[in-house]
């Protein structure tokens, strides 16, 4: 891996785990009918984040378990991507953005 590639691969993990906080954290603010139907927004976007920082961790190292990783990384980014697109809110979309971004860098460094 080289690491301009490296980089930009660590930079769009961690944007996305950050996304998926502030996703999560809003969602979670919001009270009502409309949390009950953010829930698995929620759940996605946690387990996104952690799954997200866990990759760059193991790219920043040059871990033998990266590319691994990456391929769960692309999984769960595209799910939360697809649930968080099914949603109106600013957070959603952003946080979509983030995951697609991610998702498509995790996979040209798998390749």
């Amino acid at each position: 891996m080289e690491n301009k590639e490296m980089k930009n691969c660590i930079d769009l993990c961690l944007k996305s785990a950050i996304a998926n906080e502030h996703c999560a954290s809003h969602d979670l603010m919001d009270s009502g009918e409309n949390a009950k139907q953010m829930k698995r927004c929620v759940q996605l976007n946690r387990d996104c984040a952690d799954i997200c920082v866990l990759t760059a961790r193991l790219v920043a190292r040059h871990s033998e378990h990266a590319k691994h990783m990456m391929k769960e990384c692309i999984e769960i980014c595209e799910l939360t991507a697809a649930e968080c697109e099914k949603h109106n809110h600013e957070h959603c979309k952003e946080c979509a953005k983030a995951c697609r971004a991610c998702a498509e860098e995790c996979r040209k460094m798998a390749a």
